[in-house]
């Protein structure tokens, strides 16, 4: 019975942490889609009420309607078809017309049955019933009359992944995880990837004109079918045979194109390797995922989350093919509103979703998955992946892996109010800090508080200390804030709104409440860690705890009130103007205030503190204009954090354009991620421009990085190229002004290296804000 139980928990274990892959090819579902006929490209936009889709051909933005959510779209050689969110409803456009909009064709719609796993073919389209597998396609080489449309596979066959390619489609099954392909058209295509896959037990598969890859169960990357231009011969990067290598594929007419999982950084084989030399133009990226038609690929970019396309077939039609497409932030992943599960939510998410959802992240781990798993149903699984099985396992297995659930369920329960019950009443004190703003991952957080790694951990709810806060009622704090009105609402903080308040002694207060119908999930742990932190953090340039509540499901903080609000509305705020953006001192000075609260986290603070979202919005002022750092809902403590080499493996969290992408990639936690944020709070401060924002030059709207633009005039030479990338609105410096300017660029550039080792400390990086300030003081014209 021993020998049984432990394999089941080894099944268990590594279902948990399957590695989970995006994989788009030639007509597989994702949030950016490629018509590859006339070179339209496509994608879902980020931040705007409603996830509506948006294109880009011949040079211009193309209006699509409707403008609703949709959660997946794939594209074909003269149409794309999109998914609206719910899987209820499927549009397809034509992309033909020379029209500035495309018009929509409704092809799918039903009250019951949701779809998922959209993908198109060169003229055909297909999508998986959520809850049977079973498979439907539609439209085919002729038009929806004539009779000759493309066949669907049948409801005997169920399947947890499809992809279309040139003529055919092929698919794994749900039970037992073999390659099926299916078609009027190209058997001999379908034959031979079918049977070239074999008994071989797949995770995911994608396909292109007339070949396909996929992923094993075991990691391992597999490609079948036509190999004239050495599309299938897969690089071997490492003695791991390629295993967990890739995290993305996308498959084109004689081309393979794959992420890197370990940087993001792309490798293309095939096209009688010609193909990897067009992937030159896009440097040292990160991409998010990538798509592809017949003979050019585009990918999101991770630090803006901008397309970009390459290839003979891009560069031909495009002069500018290296420049980013000007669509806009394109969501990574579909908004949804189910939980996430131990791989936890994407960075920045809420905002990427104009509060409507959320994005889940991918799971990645170090390991391959080792063991089969029984049969699962997709219906209770909102991956768009389905584990492996075999179709040899019995009911009575089946029936033993839930009963494990349950007892690992139980035991990790019991596990974790034990340390709960630990953490509360024998933690070490600390010390604390923070105010109003924005975006957790707070399933990551959670899986961090459980991590084997010693060196760092959240914060848990320890409220012994120096300063005890005050304990508030529900009904003063109502009182202060006009019972949480509209009016005196002011922002968002790491778990939930903040409110202006007046207490009845007189004093302003900000307090931020925590939304009720998450307050017990993901938003607890952030509540817990400010609470624990800054009931303890003393200093000059962190924002102070006042006091707090928990009255029956009510979670509220209350701090000191800053009255001249966040350095990001003084910004980019077009309506604020203040004496911040008229001074370049006054604007050394505040990237000085933030570098010495930064300082004393890392430094100074019992255990130390990686703060893990420090940008614009959580730097605020208050009535002298002194800078706080604030928000400390993501905040990780450890012991060891000041020694050299002492870093934990982490969940990525933070906000997009601020996120440090060494930390993203390879979810590896230092002080140097910190460091990397408030390079880009200084960039901000020398050019103006948001962390990420809408680009207007080369003739087009894209959207670009605070990093990438700066880093085009900054990391090559000093003086005059300088001032080409200051904020006009300042002037330029005269004097020894310039020169401190010139040490702030400097300090900047050197905080946003892609390597954190290249970065500075915060001791070093307050000595030179130090030195540009006095610089700056010295000269009769600041």
């Amino acid at each position: 019975m021993t020998v049984s139980l432990s394999s089941h928990i080894i099944i268990i274990t590594a279902f948990i942490f399957l590695f989970l892959t995006v994989v788009d090819g030639l007509g597989s579902s994702s949030t950016a889609a490629v018509v590859y006929g006339n070179r339209a490209v496509c994608g879902i936009v980020a931040g705007e009420p409603t996830q509506r889709i948006q294109c880009y051909q011949n040079n211009q933005i193309i209006s699509v309607q409707p403008k609703v959510s949709f959660q997946g779209i794939s594209g074909g050689s003269s149409f794309f078809c999109g998914l609206r969110r719910g899987g209820f409803s499927l549009l397809c456009w034509d992309t033909g017309s020379s029209s500035s909009s495309f018009r929509p064709k409704r092809i799918y719609y039903s009250d019951t049955v949701g779809l998922t796993d959209l993908t198109v073919g060169d003229d055909h389209v297909c999508a998986r019933e959520v809850d049977t597998g079973v498979v439907r396609c539609w439209r085919g080489r002729k038009s929806d009359h004539d009779g000759d449309l493309f066949a669907s596979p049948g409801e005997a066959l169920k399947f947890s992944k499809i992809s279309c390619g040139n003529g055919f489609a092929c698919g794994v099954l749900k039970y037992g995880s073999r390659v099926k392909c299916w078609g009027n058209r190209r058997v001999d295509v379908q034959n031979e990837i079918q049977s070239g896959f074999g008994n071989l037990s797949m995770s995911s598969l994608v396909a292109g004109e007339s070949h396909a890859c996929g992923l094993t169960t075991n990691g391992s990357l597999v490609c079948k079918g036509n190999n004239d231009s050495g599309q299938l011969d897969v690089p071997n990067y490492s003695s791991s045979s390629a295993y967990n290598e890739f995290s993305s594929l996308a498959l084109g007419a004689s081309f393979t194109c794959a992420i890197r999982r370990r940087n993001g950084l792309v490798s293309c084989w095939g096209d009688k390797k010609r193909f990897q030399s067009y992937v030159d133009v896009i440097g040292n990226v990160s991409f998010e995922f990538i798509v592809a038609g017949l003979d050019f690929a585009c990918g999101l970019i991770t630090s803006n989350l901008s397309l970009t396309c390459w290839g003979p077939g891009w560069s031909n039609a495009n002069k500018s093919y290296d420049h980013d497409l000007p669509i806009g932030m394109v969501i990574p992943g579909p908004c949804v509103e189910y939980s996430c599960g131990t791989c936890g939510i994407y960075p920045d998410s809420e905002t990427l979703c104009h509060g409507s959802g959320h994005i889940c992240k991918l799971c990645q781990i170090e390991q391959p998955f080792a063991a089969p798993l029984p049969p699962t149903d997709d219906s209770t699984t909102p991956s768009p992946l389905q584990p492996a099985s075999r179709a040899s396992t019995t009911k009575r297995r089946l029936l033993m892996a839930f009963v494990i659930v349950g007892l690992v369920g139980c035991f990790i329960g019991f596990w974790s109010i034990g340390f709960f019950l630990w953490t509360r009443f024998s933690s070490k004190a600390i010390e604390p800090n923070t105010a109003p703003e924005p975006n957790l991952d707070a399933d990551v957080k959670n899986a961090l508080s459980s991590s084997t790694e010693p060196n760092f951990r959240t914060v848990g709810r320890q409220r012994s200390g120096s300063s005890k806060p005050e304990t508030f009622s529900l009904s003063v704090l109502a009182t202060a804030t006009n019972n949480f009105s509209l009016e005196n609402k002011i922002g968002f903080g790491s778990f939930g709104v903040v409110y202006r308040g007046k207490l009845d002694d007189g004093r302003e207060v900000a307090i931020k409440r925590g939304q009720l119908q998450t307050i017990f999930q993901e938003k607890e742990s952030a509540f817990d860690s400010e609470l624990a932190l800054l009931s303890r953090l003393h200093h000059k340039h962190l924002v102070s705890l006042v006091g707090f509540c928990e009255e029956n499901d009510e979670r509220l903080l209350v701090y000191d009130y800053m009255i001249n609000g966040s350095l990001h509305s003084h910004l980019h705020d077009k309506n604020n103007i203040s004496t911040i953006l008229s001074s370049w001192t006054m604007r050394i000075k505040i990237a000085l205030d933030a570098a010495r609260g930064i300082e004393y986290l890392h430094n100074y603070a019992v255990p130390p503190i990686i703060h893990r979202d420090i940008k614009s919005s959580n730097i605020l002022l208050d009535a002298s204009w002194t800078a706080k750092v604030s928000d400390f809902g993501l905040s990780l403590v450890g012991p060891e954090l000041g020694q050299r080499g002492k870093y934990v493996t982490a969940k990525a969290v933070g906000t997009v354009g601020y996120i440090d992408p060494e930390y993203y990639v390879l979810n590896v936690l230092t002080t140097k991620s910190d460091v990397y944020g408030l390079g880009v709070v200084m960039l901000e401060l020398l050019t103006g421009k948001r962390a990420v924002f809408k680009c207007e030059e080369d003739d087009g709207i894209g959207v670009t990085s605070v990093v990438e633009y700066a880093g085009r005039y900054l990391l090559s030479e000093r003086g005059e190229v300088v001032k080409m990338v200051l904020d006009k609105r300042v002037g330029l410096p005269e004097a020894n002004e310039a020169e401190a300017v010139e040490v702030l660029a400097h300090t900047a550039m050197s905080c946003v290296s892609l390597e954190g080792k290249e970065r500075p400390g915060m001791a070093d990086i307050v000595a030179n804000l130090e030195s540009a300030f006095l610089l700056c003081q010295d000269n009769s014209g600041c």
